[in-house]
């Protein structure tokens, strides 16, 4: 009987044993995943600040910065105003003058569509 005793015990020793080691083994797991895990957001961030930088560069290149845009646009703006302006000095006069004549040579005339009725 007391060899059945130590036989369980020593099984019971192996058991413990080898629950300890399957934890052990689950706890380095979680910390290989952990780390990976770590290591796998540091490079997307290392990509993504690679990928903002070059896209910095491309609009930067081919489109100028937004100030230069900005700046552009609000000089073409003036040169059009400009433009309006000269054209609507250079014929104010004309079409004043025009719509003048409009309203001081009236000629009474009866409408096409008037009909007789005095026959």
């Amino acid at each position: 009987m007391a060899s059945q005793t130590q036989g369980i015990q020593q099984l019971l020793a192996a058991e413990k044993r080898a629950a300890e080691k399957v934890a052990e083994a689950r706890k380095r797991k979680a910390r290989r995943l952990k780390q990976a895990k770590e290591e796998a957001q540091d490079e997307i961030e290392k990509y993504r600040q690679e990928r903002e930088r070059q896209f910095k560069e491309f609009e930067n290149k081919h489109m100028g910065s937004k100030e230069d845009v900005a700046a552009r646009i609000e000089a073409d703006t003036r040169i059009k105003i400009d433009e309006m302006q000269k054209a609507v000095n250079l014929h104010k006069e004309v079409v004043i003058v025009k719509v003048l004549e409009l309203v001081y040579d009236i000629k009474p005339e009866l409408h096409k569509n008037y009909r007789a009725t005095l026959k």
